[in-house]
């Protein structure tokens, strides 16, 4: 393998997953087997492989052709990525039609390697698996709606119940339905109505799973100037989704802000994808609807990681390795995780399980910008943490760790930046977001960013209400003006009295 540069994690063997489904064939190259997986390379292909599959029992004859000539692209930039696995999965299409095996094997001889065609039940599993890996933790019914057929499975926690695969995938219900949004929402209804699963979803969450959804979403997304660009775990309400689907349902998707970033491909589908989201939430009346960016090919990945690694919480994960490829000092951004605890808990803070899990994250983050221009680091990390491919996050959540970094960086009273992630944050992850800032704020200058100091550091009640950072004697230099002055921005955004001290040595008070 070509030597790796500092951007990537040097224990980490590369592996790819080609998706063969209904309508679209994709090559996923992943960075490594990981609870939190990064994509190297993706790449897509609309091959339509199900349509007519409903009148001729066979895949679409140019579907398969373009297939061919581009399983052999998809295996020359697996290995020129420096996969060192190539895992091939097939789903509904290829395992239902007449000439599925014939284009399996042929397939097969193309890329070199076995392709696993799944079952419904397989595929409904990888697809949970996904769900289970992406959220903490999952609780609802998981949909993941192909080009050919939808999978529906109860997931609680690591638990996957019951599940039903219907043939409602984009593809074959706009050839049942013979292009007739009527006949297809008769078709949806009716087959919805075998999943009795979906009334135990009652109130629970619906997790949105493949591309016809997500690209709803989107849609969604722009028609209510929604503030973060981030489809995983982008929430809807189901009552108010239902207009929007509607329009979408009677093919007016043309007139709905975005659409120009849907392939014309794919715009054809929305209509159906709509509709069945329809059946479904007045099925199940789910409390909301969730996107999941990750499916089958995630749930297949989640399977081939042992017990102890899927316990592993993905969004700690995720921001541990952006703490190793990009912070000063990784054993600093530990001892800040530990310092913030004490710290909450001196300052009588408490924290939900959630809530420390956020805080855990934003101080492995919290010096991922330091080679920006001072003036810029705030707003780049802001940035960088916003966007960044994390699962197991909310996006209030994800708004928080943002603006703690935000806030560490350009001051805890700059308010002019991200007025629409502030939010989004909601009023507690705000005020949360600020104090954590703060803390950061003056623990960064009583160790310059490096391990050793914090651990030593400690607060101490001095009664009346007045609380002390003391700073150890063995490191009495540190003590000044600069920290006092962060300290009195942390007394402001608490209401505490706090003194800067040394061990039997001067103080400073602060209010």
């Amino acid at each position: 393998m070509a030597q790796l540069s500092q951007g990537r994690l040097k224990d980490r063997r590369p592996l790819s997953i080609i998706d063969i489904g209904s309508n679209s064939i994709r090559l996923v190259v992943y960075e490594g087997l990981a609870r939190s997986p990064t994509l190297l390379f993706n790449e897509k292909m609309l091959a339509g492989l199900g349509r007519g599959i409903v009148s001729t029992g066979k895949l679409d004859p140019e579907g398969v052709t373009r297939s061919m000539e581009e399983f052999r692209r998809f295996r020359a930039l697996s290995e020129q990525a420096g996969a060192e696995k190539m895992y091939v999965l097939a789903t509904a299409a290829a395992r239902e039609a007449i000439n599925g095996p014939d284009f399996i094997q042929r397939a097969e001889d193309v890329l070199g390697t076995k392709i696993q065609v799944l079952t419904g039940r397989e595929e409904a599993h990888y697809s949970a698996l996904g769900v289970i890996s992406g959220f903490h933790p999952a609780d609802g019914i998981a949909g993941d709606l192909g080009g050919g057929s939808l999978e529906l499975v109860d997931v609680r926690g690591e638990d996957i119940g019951d599940g039903i695969t219907l043939p409602l995938g984009g593809l074959r219900l706009q050839d049942m339905a013979k292009g007739s949004p009527v006949a297809a929402a008769k078709i949806a209804q009716a087959e919805l109505a075998r999943a009795k699963l979906l009334k135990g979803g009652q109130g629970r969450t619906f997790y949105a799973v493949g591309g016809t959804w997500r690209n709803l979403a989107r849609l969604h997304m722009n028609a209510t100037n929604y503030p973060l660009e981030v489809m995983h775990h982008y929430e809807m309400d189901p009552v108010s989704l239902m207009p929007f689907l509607r329009q979408v349902a009677r093919g007016e998707v043309e007139k709905i802000k975005g659409i120009e970033g849907v392939s014309k491909n794919r715009r054809s589908l929305l209509p159906y994808g709509a509709l069945v989201l329809q059946e479904i939430i007045t099925a199940m009346k789910p409390e909301k609807i969730v996107v999941s960016a990750l499916g089958v090919r995630e749930g297949f990945l989640f399977s081939l990681l042992d017990e102890q690694e899927q316990r592993a919480d993905p969004l700690i994960s995720a921001a541990e390795e952006l703490a190793v490829l990009r912070a000063r000092s990784v054993r600093h951004a530990h001892e800040l995780v530990e310092w913030t605890r004490r710290s909450f808990a001196a300052f009588g803070i408490e924290e939900t399980e959630e809530e420390a899990r956020y805080r855990h994250a934003a101080c492995l983050l919290a010096d991922i910008g330091w080679r920006a221009h001072p003036e810029y680091r705030g707003r780049q990390s802001l940035n960088i943490i916003a966007h960044a491919s994390f699962i197991g996050v909310d996006h209030p959540g994800r708004a928080f760790l943002a603006l703690a970094n935000l806030f560490r960086h350009d001051g805890v009273f700059n308010d002019s930046f991200a007025p629409e992630l502030k939010e989004l944050a909601t009023p507690r992850y705000l005020e949360r977001a600020r104090i954590l800032g703060a803390m950061m704020r003056v623990v960064y200058l009583l160790s310059a960013s490096m391990p050793g100091v914090m651990p030593k550091l400690r607060w101490e009640d001095r009664g009346g209400g007045v609380l002390a950072l003391v700073i150890p004697a063995e490191f009495d230099q540190l003590y000044g003006e600069r920290p006092a002055g962060r300290l009195a921005q942390l007394a402001k955004v608490t209401g505490r009295k706090l003194v800067l001290a040394v061990e039997d040595g001067p103080s400073i008070s602060v209010k």
